[in-house]
């Protein structure tokens, strides 16, 4: 009997292509800053399903403010720049290259 092929689960934020610079990856950092997600939570081995609900969940929070952070109250904001700062850092130092957007596909 030919079994098809089981979906790959996420590999998790810190193994994520691009440094993790990518939609999930994105998700997830938006899941952290709305509470959703402890920041130690990667998501790791997540099935697609689990993501697509977290999509769902940050989506929602987004939402509220407009889809726009500086729409976000100010510790909101603060803590949107310091996320991304730091995952944009961390990114570059596992070689992402932000002039690179094509990659960023997953």
């Amino acid at each position: 009997m030919n079994r098809p092929n089981k979906p790959k689960n996420y590999p998790g934020l810190d193994n994520d292509m691009n440094g993790g610079m990518t939609t999930v990856g994105k998700a997830i950092r938006d899941a952290w800053l709305f509470d959703l997600l402890p920041e130690s939570e990667t998501c790791e081995d997540w099935t697609h399903t689990r993501i697509d609900v977290l999509y769902q969940q940050v989506n929602a929070e987004w939402d509220k403010y407009g889809s726009m952070v500086s729409l976000l109250p100010e510790e909101l904001q603060a803590r949107h720049k310091r996320i991304y700062e730091e995952a944009i850092a961390k990114a570059k130092t596992r070689g992402w290259d932000p002039e690179n957007i094509a990659d960023d596909i997953d």
